[in-house]
């Protein structure tokens, strides 16, 4: 089952690879910023490279919303240090593992007859509250920039119509 949103986004605490180091990190860890929290099926497949490395791409202007960027998948923490260190290059957030499988399920992206997760994004407040999440089958990937529109027009606190972008006029408060 999908977290909800306007409810707390699901807690995890699982190991990373980021920065050239494994280390442990968990949702707590960003409190106080926004999260984008994205789920992809798995390392060394087609489409995932151009998500993960799409995103690192646009890490600057994520910092600049004080938003954190959060990878995932159901690989070791090993798979994304090899990949990483090789062909995927190094990545400027961490690459989480749910080898476990718990953080995809919890999340409502598992495809459990498979293994993997299905493409996921989830948008998390500073308060940890589940503000957004989009779901997509694994065929396709994500627009990056569009997932940081939507991050910037939550940040308004004001209702944006569609289409909007920053520094363009809402229609108010929400």
């Amino acid at each position: 089952m999908a977290p909800q949103i306007g409810k707390a986004a699901p807690e995890f605490t699982t190991q990373a690879y980021a920065d050239g180091a494994m280390k442990d990190v968990s949702l707590r860890d960003y409190k106080g910023k926004w999260v984008v929290l994205f789920f992809y099926p798995l390392d060394f497949t087609f489409v995932c490279p151009t998500e993960i490395q799409g995103f690192s791409e646009k890490v600057g202007d994520f910092e600049k919303a004080n938003c954190q960027i959060l990878g995932a998948s159901v690989d070791s923490v090993f798979s994304h240090k090899a990949w990483s260190e090789g062909d995927l290059g190094q990545m400027k957030y961490p690459l989480l593992s749910d080898i476990s499988h718990r953080i995809s399920r919890d999340y409502g992206v598992l495809l459990e007859d498979k293994g993997i997760s299905l493409r996921g994004v989830f948008i998390i407040d500073p308060d940890g509250i589940l503000r957004s999440y989009v779901v997509n089958d694994l065929s396709v990937g994500r627009n990056v920039d569009e997932v940081l529109r939507i991050v910037q027009a939550f940040q308004t606190g004001e209702l944006c119509p569609v289409g909007w972008k920053p520094g363009e006029k809402t229609l108010g408060k929400a």
